[in-house]
């Protein structure tokens, strides 16, 4: 598992680690770190280290310290390095004196060539966008040169992944000791490209932020044994479709189909359509572990989502399921319950913009569980799985921009359910799911339809359980 730290975490784990090490030592395990992946990318792109242009913009706090250590390791090496401070006269004195001793030097203006750029302008304290000095360095940087940020691109808040303002986008980023929640929740994990965890050796309690890799999801995932039948392994019920939206219902329980689950139940307008696709499907009312109901509902059944929260039963609501929710309710429910909203979707459930939510992705998130007293699955450019009471937010780190496409959310509600009917946890259930949903895409490639996605989850299933 991926774990991710707040900067107050991440400091406090340093100066544990600083009051037992020599002076500087802890930056100078950075500086190496950041140097073995300067160079490994330098010898990729060009065959070798000797020669190479390097620039370093540099802030006046540590990252900038560690930009001019790992300069100077490079400089050493043979590499022309060129140091560009955002403020002469508070640069780091020893990083400064480390580069000019190795054969680099400082200069006023960005260089107009270069190999490689190397963002040390703003640490992980850093917020609020980059101010008009470390900005106007920023826009000078030569087109198509590859630029490595230290720790985080400059201007990313590491918190939340917000970006205020102007901000680094990176090639591949170099964090130390720790993933911060930035680096993994969008927008400013789309700016930090490829990323190379540096470990410096700090000692971290439970992380505030996590992301599911194959093993962890092999874990979760339920699997048939010789005794299981269609009941035991659980039966999912899906409310979905209308007359106006008969597709949402068909893909919903493709998505069913393939999550696990022994048997899908459909209720609901759409019958026909669906048998016509899916014939294994159980029509009408029935016993069943798990409830999706939401996509394609349409307007005035609002009193079906009523009846579903009433029981008790595990529920995921999608979609037109979402209108009206009533937190007191959801708040009462001891079974499990999950919500896949949209921006849009929490938005109105939170009663703010959607600029908002989509600007603070992890605030929101935390909001809404806590709000509502379930585990919420934000949809996005980074799905976001958080659950009340404060356990880490997961981050679903698979996925492609092509499931940006109509009906791929009723398949990833489906497949969802169809994980809580088979007994997993309201987050365990988004998370997975969210997880083999982007993995179905990425195997399908693009452009996709939602129900190619639908009919690669198979597939996607294998491949997390046997790498």
């Amino acid at each position: 598992m991926r774990t991710a730290y707040s900067v107050e975490t991440v400091r406090a784990a340093e100066r544990e680690l600083m009051a037992r090490l020599p002076e500087g030592a802890l930056m100078q395990r950075a500086a190496a770190g950041l140097a073995a992946v300067c160079a490994g990318l330098l010898r990729r792109r060009r065959g070798r280290v000797y020669g190479a242009r390097v620039v370093l913009l540099v802030g006046p706090g540590d990252n900038g310290g560690d930009a001019l250590y790992a300069g100077a390791r490079l400089a050493r090496r043979g590499a022309a390095v060129t140091a560009v401070p955002m403020d002469l006269e508070r640069m780091h004195a020893g990083g400064l004196a480390a580069l000019r001793a190795a054969g680099g030097r400082a200069a006023g203006t960005l260089p107009q060539r270069a190999d490689l750029v190397v963002d040390g302008l703003l640490g992980i304290g850093g917020r609020g966008g980059l101010r008009p000095a470390a900005a106007a360095l920023v826009e000078r940087i030569p087109p198509g040169v590859p630029v490595v940020a230290v720790d985080l691109p400059s201007g990313v808040d590491a918190d939340t992944g917000e970006v205020a303002g102007p901000a680094v986008t990176a090639e591949v980023t170099v964090t130390f000791g720790a993933y911060k929640p930035g680096l993994l929740i969008d927008p400013g994990a789309s700016r930090a490209g490829a990323l190379h965890l540096v470990d410096i050796g700090l000692e971290l309690p439970e992380p505030e932020v996590e992301a599911l890799q194959h093993a962890d999801v092999a874990g979760l995932l339920p699997e048939p044994t010789a005794s299981s039948d269609k009941y035991r392994r659980g039966v999912v019920g899906i409310v979905a479709g209308s007359a106006q939206y008969p597709g949402a219902a068909v893909l919903a329980v493709a998505g069913a189909l393939r999550g696990g689950a022994g048997a899908v139940r459909y209720v609901g307008p759409a019958a026909d359509s669906v048998l016509a696709r899916h014939p294994e499907t159980l029509i009408g009312p029935g016993r069943v572990q798990a409830w999706v109901i939401g996509p394609g509902l349409g307007e005035g059944r609002a009193g079906e989502v009523a009846d579903l929260l009433a029981q008790d039963t595990a529920v995921l609501v999608d979609a037109d399921g979402l209108r009206g929710l009533d937190p007191a309710v959801l708040r009462a429910r001891t079974a499990p319950t999950l919500l896949t909203p949209h921006a849009g979707e929490a938005a109105a459930l939170l009663g703010v913009s959607r600029e908002s939510v989509e600007a603070g992705r992890l605030a929101a998130v935390r909001r809404l569980a806590e709000r509502y007293g379930a585990a919420v699955l934000l949809k996005g450019s980074t799905t976001l799985v958080a659950s009340a009471g404060g356990r880490p937010v997961r981050v679903n780190p698979t996925g492609t921009p092509w499931l940006a496409t109509a009906g791929s959310g009723d398949v990833l509600s489906g497949l969802a359910g169809s994980l809580l009917a088979g007994g997993l946890s309201g987050a365990d259930a988004g998370a997975v799911g969210a997880y083999l949903h982007g993995l179905a895409a990425r195997r399908t490639g693009g452009p996709l339809l939602a129900q190619q996605v639908a009919e690669a989850l198979p597939a996607a299933w294998r491949d997390a359980t046997h790498p």
